[in-house]
């Protein structure tokens, strides 16, 4: 709101807009930041914080307009590289978690119970390469990283269903593809990261 207000030369509603940003980035950080993991809790809904280390906070990083400092941005990416990425996507939980799941197997309700508990969901990869390039500040060095990232994306796209990337993995190696063998949802979000290579978005602009 910032921003449209900049842009129709409303500086009364920009300052406002602004003020108004400031006071939610305090209060998201004050609420949602986990200082003794480095990263941000998954729920706070009055009760003691959940402290699971999952891949929803990545967009807390990833978006344009981004609700946390530097520090805790880069702090973030770190943290999900470490516990979640897979060369097919993120996990949706840590394998360091009690309630893990690595194995997508079992009748639908053991196989619905580990959707959301380690399951790797691959469309996750390109929000989270838009961040981690992002808190880099769109170096040479991170492209290239990030573009090996995607290397197991692309030979994948000849596995599964031929030209398209399957909706999830397992969490375990060897990552077994599951489910829908194309995913409209997974195909577009990572194609959109294949085609932006050696192009800077607008939160790399953002972070600089």
């Amino acid at each position: 709101m910032e921003d449209l207000a900049s842009r129709f030369g409303d500086e009364a509603a920009r300052k406002r807009y602004r003020h108004l940003a400031a006071v939610a980035q305090w209060s998201f950080n004050r609420l949602f930041w986990n200082e003794k993991l480095g990263c941000l809790y998954d729920v706070v809904n009055g009760g003691p914080p959940d402290p699971s280390i999952r891949p929803n906070q990545i967009f807390a990083v990833s978006l344009p307009h981004s609700m946390l400092p530097r520090d805790r941005s880069r702090s973030v990416v770190e943290k999900v590289e470490e516990h979640l990425l897979t060369p097919f996507g993120l996990r949706t939980l840590a394998p360091s978690d009690p309630q893990y799941r690595g194995h997508y197997t079992g009748d639908p309700k053991e196989r619905d119970g580990a959707y959301h508990q380690g399951t790797v969901w691959s469309w996750l990869l390109g929000p989270f390469i838009t961040a981690y390039i992002k808190v880099n500040g769109g170096s040479e060095e991170a492209r290239r990283r990030a573009q090996a990232w995607l290397s197991p994306l692309e030979s994948h796209l000849a596995e599964a269903g031929l030209g398209h990337v399957s909706e999830i993995f397992e969490g375990d190696t060897p990552h077994r593809p599951l489910r829908m063998y194309c995913s409209g949802l997974e195909c577009g979000r990572d194609s959109t990261c294949l085609l932006r290579r050696g192009k800077k978005s607008g939160a790399e602009q953002a972070a600089k």
